[in-house]
């Protein structure tokens, strides 16, 4: 606890400082006991950390600390205020004065600070000295209980003191439970409280199965609770708008946010964020930016989840000019902005990632969050290909796990770099991590990219008998473009024969392509009547088909895929590319007559088409 700890001879300084400044000829700054207290409340309420220092000063200097109730105003005071080694300083030099309201004080300040350990360690304390912890003292403890055991411990504790019955203990021990995915032992709290006719407690468990993904038992409790006529209040519609977006249910999330906008609710910024969030991961993005855009108030939740939403949405130029917003607004982005824009970056491709990472190493973003922030960053720079910036990344962290050495791999087998890809999948076996179904993926891409089809196919035949992994249907689909692309389509289509899982059209697909890219009409007639079986909407798989024919000089079996596909109604996508300059990306389509400078475009295009047939580069002009 030295790490908390505040003297408190500089406050006594502090405050004769600024006294003998400002109030040295007003006696009348000097408040009794009852309005120092008052004037902290305020500052908890307020979090004004400075004001609530010089109250602190002047109960010094007046000889207020010796009661509990002075010691009680001033740790809340200081936790509200974010300034915990405050807060454990005025507990540690108060000790004549220290009664379970003292404790139940600095317990709660900790736990709400996620300082669980912390937390824990002061109610051992409590129990030491002999004093009885109350109802106040148990919700927060069971917040801090770090281990299933710890619980049952405390559960016991309450039973002896007959506290199980209290609706705001039952409720943190409802949702613990859920926590450690006990659902048993909660549902059974749950159904062993005499009265269920507080929001509160129906709140632990909607929450609850929220936060271990049980979406479904979460909304079955909130029907329960309708059946029972109790009135949601704001919490229950932020638990139950979780549920509905993990669930993807859009209409019941436009119902209650109906609900919302007719009890005043959808003006509270966390029912808005909510909002976003459902709205997104429902894929309803013009509703989602219609929530944040009628938002008076927004905090940085309210940022991270607009910027998410786009970038879920594939939106990635919309995510990053939200983040510029975000910036201009006042606000600091925080690793979980980081995280939701740097996605964006790497498949743009965008300078912004380099800004991204430099702001983020100035301000001491993502330093405390282990392997998660380090990771997304290599992530962006190996999709940017980037290699040497993201090894740099790599080999920096202190931290790796699983997924940092995934990236990495995947990142060099994407590139063709089954060297560096190969050696990087022996150093992490020989580092004690073991290779999951990504790794196997990342080393096959590379093996496949580079025509290493026999090593890569020793690797697939070694995954599960020698490292435990049984393929997947990803792992084939890899497996069978590597065969292909070596020309090795009976080794390949054999190996499709074989396949323990139906294969999909993934597989088929890869297949197709080797069969286009080796000229073989035969085998590429039999996978496209399996891919279309499997996957008939598709564009691609009547390209390929077509180019083989073609190629074929089949110009007739040409001509009635292309009726196939009108009659399937089938389209192909246009090819798309963009364009980075100064602050905006330009997206253009093949063919594209929409953008706003689109004359200035093609006369640049005439322009440098003349300047290449003049210098007699007709093969490539032919060719694109």
């Amino acid at each position: 606890m030295n790490k908390f700890m505040f003297s408190a001879i500089q406050l006594r300084e502090i405050y004769y400082l600024q006294f003998s400044r400002k109030y040295s000829s007003k006696s009348n700054q000097f408040h009794s006991l009852r309005a120092s207290i008052a004037l902290l409340q305020s500052c908890a309420l307020n979090q004004d950390l400075s004001e609530g220092r010089k109250v602190h000063a002047g109960m010094i200097v007046n000889g207020y600390l010796g009661s509990p109730l002075s010691a009680t105003s001033l740790i809340n005071m200081y936790c509200k205020c974010d300034s915990i080694a405050d807060a454990v300083s005025v507990f540690e030099a108060t000790k004549e004065t220290h009664n379970v309201f003292v404790y139940n004080s600095i317990i709660s300040g900790l736990a709400s600070h996620d300082l669980s350990s912390e937390a824990f360690e002061f109610y051992c304390k409590l129990r030491q000295i002999g004093l009885s912890p109350d109802k106040f003292t148990f919700p927060c403890v069971i917040k801090a209980c770090s281990s299933i055991s710890d619980l049952k411990n405390i559960h016991g504790l309450l039973l002896k003191f007959r506290l199980n019955f209290d609706v705001f203990v039952g409720s943190a021990l409802v949702h613990s439970y859920l926590k450690f995915k006990q659902v048993n032992d909660a549902q059974k709290v749950f159904d062993g409280l005499p009265v269920k006719d507080d929001t509160v407690i129906w709140n632990s468990m909607i929450n609850g199965y929220v936060q271990i993904g049980e979406f479904v038992k979460a909304l079955e409790i909130f029907r329960k609770m309708m059946d029972n006529e109790l009135f949601p209040n704001r919490f229950t519609v932020t638990g139950v708008l979780s549920a509905l977006a993990l669930a993807g249910e859009l209409s019941g999330g436009m119902l209650l946010h109906s609900f919302a906008v007719k009890t005043g609710y959808g003006e509270g910024v966390p029912i808005s964020n909510a909002l976003i969030d459902m709205y997104g991961k429902c894929r309803r993005l013009s509703d989602a930016n219609s929530v944040f855009e009628k938002m008076i108030d927004m905090d940085i939740y309210s940022w991270n989840s607009i910027i998410s939403v786009h970038e879920q949405c594939g939106d990635h130029d919309g995510a990053l000019r939200f983040l510029k917003r975000m910036i201009r607004s006042g606000f600091r982005p925080d690793s979980v902005t980081v995280t939701a824009a740097v996605p964006a970056c790497a498949t743009l491709a965008s300078k912004h990632g380099q800004e991204i990472h430099c702001y983020m190493i100035v301000n001491g973003i993502g330093g405390d969050d282990g392997a998660f922030t380090g990771n997304t960053m290599m992530d962006m720079y190996a999709k940017s290909g980037s290699l040497r910036e993201a090894r740099l990344i790599f080999d920096a962290m202190t931290i790796k796990d699983n997924a940092s050495w995934n990236i990495m791999i995947m990142g060099y087998g994407v590139h063709g770099l089954v060297d560096e890809a190969l050696d990087l999948f022996s150093r992490m076996c020989g580092a004690g991590f073991d290779p999951d179904e990504v790794s196997f993926v990342g080393v096959l891409v590379a093996c496949s990219h580079a025509g290493f089809a026999i090593r890569g196919l020793e690797l697939f035949e070694e995954m599960q008998p020698r490292y435990g992994v049984k393929p997947n249907i990803e792992h084939y689909a890899c497996a069978i473009d590597m065969l292909g692309r070596a020309g090795k389509l009976d080794k390949a289509f054999d190996l499709i024969s074989k396949m323990p899982i139906e294969p999909n059209q993934v597989v088929w697909r890869a297949f197709l392509s080797a069969c286009r890219i080796h000229g073989n009409a035969g085998l590429a007639e039999v996978a496209t009547r399996r891919v279309l079986e499997v996957d008939p909407e598709h564009c691609g798989n009547y390209v390929l088909m077509s180019n083989i024919l073609g190629a074929a000089g089949k110009y007739e079996e040409v001509a009635e895929l292309r009726r196939a596909m009108a009659r399937q109604d089938v389209k192909k996508s246009p090819g798309c590319s963009w364009i980075e300059l100064g602050d905006g990306v330009s997206v253009f389509f093949n063919a594209d007559r929409g953008c706003r400078d689109v004359k200035l475009v093609y006369d640049g295009l005439d322009l440098l088409t003349a300047c290449l047939r003049e210098h007699g580069n007709v093969d490539v002009l032919e060719s694109c």
